[in-house]
C-alpha cells in the first residue's frame, strides 16, 4: 500500500519539486499552499505523514499553528517540519507543539527518504505490536512518582499525564530504563524507531523536562552527560 503524505509548502516551485520528487519514489504525495486549505483536506483524511513548512505566505509561523492543529486531531500523526529557518529556537518550538523531526530544505532527497522510512517504519511496529501489547499488564511500570503504561502510551508525574508526542513517549520510556545507565542519542534514536540530527533528540529531551517542570517545578531526574548522552536519576 502507498504511504499517503501530505506536503504544505508555499513555494510554488518547492512545492511542485518535492511533490514530483516523492511521487517518483512511490509516494501518494497530496500538496497544499497554506494552513487553512490543509488542515480543511486533512480534517477529512488524515495522511500517513505530514510535511510542514514553517512559513507560510504571510504567516510566518503558519506551520506550527498546523503542527498544533494536527496534533490535537491525532497523537500518533508523523510531523516533519522541512524548513529553511535553522534557529535552535524555532527547532525547539516545532518538537514542542508535537513535531517528530526538524529538518532543513538543503538535505539530500536520499536524507529526506530515510527520514520519512524511519518514521513510517515505527507506526508500522506499533500497530503490528497493538494486540500483544494491549494483553500484556508488565507494560504497566511504576516506580516511584512515575507510572509509564506501555498500553496506552501514556506517562504519568504525580499522579499528572504528561503531554508528550509519541516520539517523547518512546524517548523518555528508554531513558527510565535501567535508571542511572548513560543512553546515547543512537540508542535512543533506535527506541523512538526514528533518524535524527543529536541536536533533534537534545530539543525533544529539553521538551520532555518542561512537561515535567509544568508538573513539578522541582523536577531533576534527567541528566546530561556531555558528549555521551542522557541519564534517569531517581529523586
Amino acid at each position: 500500500m502507498s504511504i499517503h503524505i501530505a506536503l504544505v509548502e508555499d513555494d510554488d516551485v518547492i512545492r511542485e519539486n518535492y511533490t514530483e520528487i516523492l511521487a517518483d519514489e512511490g509516494f501518494d504525495v497530496e500538496a497544499f499552499c497554506n494552513r487553512q486549505e490543509a488542515l480543511t483536506h486533512m480534517q477529512n483524511q488524515m495522511p500517513d505523514i505530514a510535511i510542514l513548512d514553517v512559513g507560510l505566505h504571510q504567516d510566518r509561523d503558519g506551520g506550527f499553528k498546523l503542527c498544533s492543529d494536527l496534533r490535537r486531531l491525532s497523537s500518533e500523526l508523523p510531523i516533519i517540519f522541512m524548513t529553511s529557518r535553522d534557529d535552535e529556537s524555532d527547532r525547539i518550538s516545532g518538537l514542542r507543539l508535537g513535531a517528530d523531526d526538524y529538518i532543513t530544505k538543503d538535505i539530500g532527497i536520499n536524507y529526506l527518504m530515510v527520514r520519512i522510512e524511519a518514521l513510517f517504519h515505527r507506526i508500522e511496529m506499533l500497530t503490528a505490536n497493538d494486540v500483544e501489547i494491549k494483553s500484556d499488564n508488565q507494560n504497566i511500570i511504576s516506580a516511584g512518582s512515575l507510572e509509564i503504561d506501555r498500553n496506552r502510551l501514556t506517562i504519568a508525574w504525580k499522579g499528572k499525564t504528561l503531554d508528550l508526542s509519541l516520539t517523547q513517549f518512546w524517548i523518555l520510556a528508554e531513558l527510565v530504563t535501567n535508571p542511572g545507565e548513560v543512553k546515547h542519542y543512537d540508542k535512543l534514536m533506535r527506541a523512538a524507531k526514528i533518524c535524527v540530527e543529536p541536536n533533534t533528540i537534545t530539543a525533544h529531551i529539553k521538551t520532555i523536562r518542561n512537561r515535567f517542570r509544568s508538573i513539578d517545578d522541582q523536577f531533576d531526574c534527567i541528566k546530561t552527560e556531555r558528549g555521551a548522552g542522557y541519564r534517569w536519576v531517581e529523586m
